[in-house]
């Protein structure tokens, strides 16, 4: 669906843009000519039209493709930290500047830390836009054991108890889970990025050990158990990278609920 938005805004910018370039090549020559007056036929309609629509297009084009774009949560994969429903800021400038409809990178701007949440395009089919954690950075070793412990680089990541996690959203998602405080190593081991994470008893987990490749992440849900991520499906390409979702901007339950208000302007870490 994104694929297809930003060809259609892709043409658009084109399409309006040559209209504005022919309306003002077309009125230089009327003018050597001696020609006043508006200009003939239904061109001047569709001329009008080009002007005005042109720099609208050409600015949407511009933010979405190169500064930031939203991003509508359809699972509840990233709970708590991102709820079913939420709409994510994504930053499109921070792992590169790419070309829309060929996401190729023309200006590298930063690089994926351990802890991010990104958005990305999903391995197996490109079209569909995923959002995760980025747990692995190349060249890490990540183990997940099946009673829900995660080592990076054989060292144990701590978390801390919080408590019963009562369910928020959509019919009370995730109600009765367990909620933990994870403390996943910085890049070069100096400090922790602490986040949440729902573990549900009882339920059987993914389980096993990955060593990341070059220029590729390994990415997990922050709701463990409820999350198809890099233990099932492999690793994210870097080529693949959407953006870093930073913060919620609004959040829709249905036209049954109303908006979580309290979720508007959180950030995501």
């Amino acid at each position: 669906m994104s694929d297809i938005f930003a060809l259609i805004i892709v043409l658009l910018t084109a399409a309006t843009g040559l209209v504005w370039l022919a309306d003002v090549i077309a009125r230089r020559v009327r003018r050597k000519k001696g020609l006043t007056g508006p200009l003939p036929g239904a061109w001047q309609w569709v001329a009008e039209t080009g002007r005005g629509f042109f720099p609208f297009v050409l600015a949407v084009l511009v933010v979405r493709s190169f500064i930031v774009e939203p991003f509508h949560i359809p699972s509840g994969s990233m709970m708590p930290s991102v709820l079913i429903g939420d709409f994510a800021v994504t930053e499109k400038f921070a792992y590169g500047l790419r070309l829309p409809i060929t996401d190729t990178q023309i200006i590298p701007t930063g690089s994926v830390h351990r802890g991010d949440v990104v958005v990305f395009r999903y391995p197996p089919n490109p079209s569909v836009d995923y959002i995760k954690r980025i747990i692995g950075l190349p060249g890490d070793k990540i183990t997940y054991t099946c009673d829900n412990k995660l080592y990076i680089n054989g060292k144990l990541v701590p978390r801390k108890y919080v408590g019963i996690y009562p369910g928020e959203g959509v019919l009370e998602q995730q109600a009765g889970a367990r909620e933990w405080v994870e403390s996943l190593p910085r890049d070069h081991g100096s400090g922790v990025i602490r986040h949440k994470i729902l573990l549900m008893p009882g339920v059987p987990t993914k389980c096993g050990s990955w060593t990341v490749p070059p220029h590729e992440y390994f990415a997990m849900g922050d709701n463990r158990d409820n999350s198809e991520d890099s233990r099932y499906w492999g690793f994210v390409p870097e080529k693949n990278l959407v953006g870093k979702a930073v913060m919620v901007f609004f959040n829709f339950q249905g036209w049954t609920h109303w908006p979580l208000w309290h979720r508007i302007g959180t950030l995501l870490k």
